[in-house]
């Protein structure tokens, strides 16, 4: 658009046309807007919603376009008048948001200077029930001793002048009655105070019953009926003696003064001060001996029971099953035999299961426990117990609590040495034995050859006249299965096994371990009694209350009988394998008897490393002097196979060399392993677990050694093959040679030299040499020079003369002989 005058002109959109019009933005907010006329330049502040009340633009003639400001179009200034808005609307919510805060604030200073003002008052109304306690008291005490006064004033007077003392007595003491009354209308308006007897004289309040009634400590109802027995002998005018209670004190081994105070029922100053009498400076924190116990007791005039720590076991029911209580419970049948001749297998095809897909290297490793249901409703408990020579004791254990042994062999390998240690275990258990042939399905299977293998340990099968049942069967094929339930069935049913269900339950820990989301759990064999979930029981040194019983499907019950296989849950530590589970009544009992077995193993294994002599530490440090030791740390997934590994360790070795187990335990390799670890300067082994993370970075970091095997054998060949390396090489002489000496020559600058004859073998410049004088070692060294005519030579064959110089030796006469030998290093092993 063009003026008048000639001149252009910019306008604002919606704004007057006679001026120019410069607005500028910053961060969403308008600055001051600069209006220019012809006459003067005017500066305006504008307010944020200026541009949307100016007046609307006139519209423009087709076929001509506005005039805009340079750079300027419409877009571009809607959006700047958008950017106008946005910047308002986050001023005025920051403004909203600034005066919530504000008034949360203040909402946060009132509620604290309220919650101050409330304490105050409650501070306010304890101290005036303090001392409104304190008056009641104190009245208390006056009116009693008023009463005794009269009271002894009374009996003092003859008898005429008795209703004319008590007249002038009760004339005096009126005004007292009058002034209690009137406190006790003024507490009573109060409702804080206590009447005359003691009593409450108001309703209890909340604050005073969670504050502790007055503002202080309740009495008990026997302090109660002390002081209303006091105030009777008061008002009787004399003191009378209480009549002595004599109790049973039950005395330990050792006592603390203040315990032996509570089971007297006296005062505590009164047994320190009887024991200072004695001459004994003691407190009462302080333990004594049963002796003087007893002379304190007898002084108190109460009787003594002595009582051993051994006494806290009593607890555990020993009782004798009536006939009439006993039923009739499954048999426990242990599979037993050599490793790899199909116990797992054979047990799996009775329980149609799975368990030998999971085991490392196809062998057990530690003891299952099942329960088996047959076709005719005959109910089995089975444990199945390793075979590798590592688990002697597993199987030890196995045969303990079992009631029928099966022994399977292989009918293509006959009888194995763990066979043999099987048959051992079941005659010393006393229990019946069953033989299953097993691998009857295989072209090299030979059953007569197994009977017969067997008649050497005096085992003599049914088909060769004898007691002992005899099966064949296969695992893989299913046959014969049958005939060996039928087998086990028969020989239950002569056994005629019962237990009492109805009583404390008592079972034998099979296996025990650590896990990780469910803490410690031991596999259990209930024997008598039934287990119930919410029971309190003790295991050894560990006890606990059973959270949850766990069957050998995997599924939660709520209680297992006799001969029922169950894991348990809610132990306070791993137990051992073959500790035995009582249920006690109380959790008191279980920890008692708990610390007492953990005390009692402690001193035990004191005493059996502890030397109790000077001449015994002494004769130690000499044996161990050349002793080499390889340190290790176990830690295992069951307890079963820590205690298996440990005995492993302890076989290998010799008179140089032996395996030390630092530690064993159960569960993951935690970072106390690894310093325990890095502190002894030994490898970690973990059998079927895993270091945790932190565990990991602290070996890494260390520097130790972890290794993980789930197969015994191959821990055992690299511990056998670690060990191996701390023997000393053996080292072997081989004579090569000897020679004669013909004449001792002296040389300037050498010493003397032997002028020899190579009788045998070889000489050598390197090998080492003997001087033999009649046939008597005189000095054993090395050559110092070894030459031919002039010539420095390394050898000189048989039949040739030399001449030979000792290092560091010169007396050599003719006639001598000397020995050449050389030394080779033969590495040893522990076979």
């Amino acid at each position: 658009m063009s003026d008048n005058d000639g001149k252009k002109t910019l306008g604002v959109r919606g704004g007057p046309r006679s001026g120019n019009v410069k607005q500028s933005f910053s961060h969403g907010r308008t600055k001051n807007v600069v209006v220019e006329t012809k006459r003067k330049r005017i500066v305006k502040p504008t307010a944020p919603g200026a541009a949307s009340s100016a007046a609307p633009a006139k519209p423009t003639a087709p076929g001509k376009s506005a005039k805009r400001p340079a750079g300027i179009s419409d877009a571009e200034m809607e959006r700047r008048m958008k950017a106008l808005q946005a910047a308002k609307e986050r001023e005025s919510e920051e403004a909203a948001k600034r005066e919530a805060e504000e008034q949360e604030r203040e909402a946060d200073r009132k509620r604290r200077r309220e919650e101050a003002e409330a304490k105050e008052r409650e501070e306010q109304e304890r101290a005036e029930r303090a001392k409104a306690k304190a008056e009641a008291d104190e009245r208390a005490k006056a009116e009693a001793e008023a009463a005794a006064q009269q009271a002894a004033a009374a009996a003092a007077q003859p008898a005429p002048a008795q209703p004319q003392e008590r007249g002038s007595g009760a004339a005096k003491s009126a005004p007292a009655p009058r002034k209690q009354d009137k406190d006790r209308e003024q507490q009573q308006r109060r409702g804080k105070g206590r009447g005359d007897d003691g009593r409450r004289s108001g309703k209890l309040t909340l604050n005073q019953a969670l504050s502790g009634g007055e503002g202080g400590r309740q009495k008990s109802l026997a302090a109660m009926k002390r002081k209303q027995e006091r105030a009777r002998q008061k008002a009787m005018g004399g003191n009378v003696e209480r009549e002595k209670i004599v109790r049973d004190v039950q005395l330990p081994e050792t006592i603390v003064v203040s315990e032996l105070a509570n089971r007297m029922a006296e005062r505590v100053a009164d047994v320190v001060k009887s024991l200072m009498t004695n001459g004994m400076m003691v407190t009462q924190n302080q333990s004594i001996d049963a002796d003087t116990a007893e002379l304190i007791i007898e002084e108190f005039g109460h009787k003594v029971v002595r009582v051993s720590d051994a006494d806290v076991e009593d607890v555990i029911d020993q009782v004798e099953d009536k006939p009439e209580d006993l039923e009739p419970r499954p048999p426990v049948i242990t599979i037993m035999g050599h490793v790899d001749h199909g116990k797992t297998s054979l047990l799996d095809a009775i329980r149609d299961a799975k368990v030998v897909a999971g085991e490392a290297g196809g062998i057990t490793q530690h003891i299952g426990a099942y329960q088996v249901t047959t076709d005719g409703g005959t109910v089995l408990s089975f444990l199945d117990t390793p075979g590798h020579a590592a688990f002697t004791s597993m199987r030890a254990r196995g045969a303990q609590v079992t009631d029928i042994v099966v022994l399977v062999v292989a009918a293509d390998d006959a009888v194995m040495p763990q066979t043999i240690e099987a048959i051992n275990h079941a005659k010393a258990a006393e229990v019946p034995m069953i033989v299953a042939i097993n691998k009857i399905d295989l072209p090299a299977a030979d059953p007569d050859k197994v009977r017969s293998d067997l008649l050497r340990h005096e085992v003599i099968v049914e088909a060769m006249s004898g007691d002992v049942q005899d099966v064949e069967v296969s695992a893989a094929t299913g046959q014969g299965l049958d005939d060996l339930l039928e087998a086990i069935a028969l020989q239950a049913e002569i056994l005629e096994l019962k237990a009492n269900p109805n009583r404390a339950a008592e079972g034998a820990v099979i296996e025990a371990q650590l896990d990780v989301g469910r803490g410690p759990v031991a596999t259990v064999l209930v024997q008598n009694g039934t287990l119930r979930q919410g029971d309190i029981f003790v295991v050894g040194e560990q006890y606990g209350k059973v959270r949850a019983l766990i069957n050998d499907r995997g599924d939660r019950v709520d209680e297992a009988g006799p001969s029922v296989p169950v894991e348990v849950l809610g132990l306070n530590g791993t137990p051992e394998a073959g500790d035995v589970l009582n249920v006690v009544s109380t959790d008191s009992q279980a920890r008692e008897i708990a610390e007492y077995r953990e005390k009692a193993a402690k001193e035990k294994r004191a005493a059996a490393g502890a030397a109790t002599s000077l001449e015994q530490l002494m004769a130690q440090a000499k044996e161990n002097e050349n002793l080499a030791e390889m340190p290790i740390v176990v830690k295992a997934d069951v307890q079963g196979s820590a205690e298996a590994i440990v005995q492993a360790m302890e076989k290998i070795g010799n008179e140089e060399v032996r395996v030390r187990v630092l530690h064993s335990g159960v569960g993951a390799i935690t970072e106390s392993d690894i310093g325990l670890a890095e502190a002894s300067g030994a490898p970690v082994f973990g059998f079927n677990v895993r270091a945790n993370a932190p565990a990991r970075n602290s070996a890494n970091q260390k520097g130790v050694e972890i290794r993980y095997y789930s197969v015994i054998y191959d821990l055992v060949d690299d511990v056998k093959a670690a060990a191996s390396g701390l023997l000393g090489a053996e080292i072997r002489e081989n004579f090569i040679g000897y020679a004669t000496i013909k004449e001792v020559f002296k040389v300037t600058g050498v010493g003397k030299v032997a002028g020899c004859l190579v009788t045998e073998g070889v000489a050598r410049r390197s090998a080492g040499v003997r001087l033999l004088r009649d046939d008597v070692v005189i000095h054993e060294g090395t050559l110092k020079t070894l030459k031919r005519f002039k010539d420095e030579v390394p050898e000189v064959q048989s039949g040739q003369e030399c001449g030979m110089a000792f290092e560091n030796y010169d007396d050599i006469r003719a006639d001598d002989v000397i020995e050449i030998f050389e030394r080779e290093e033969v590495e040893r092993s522990l076979d």
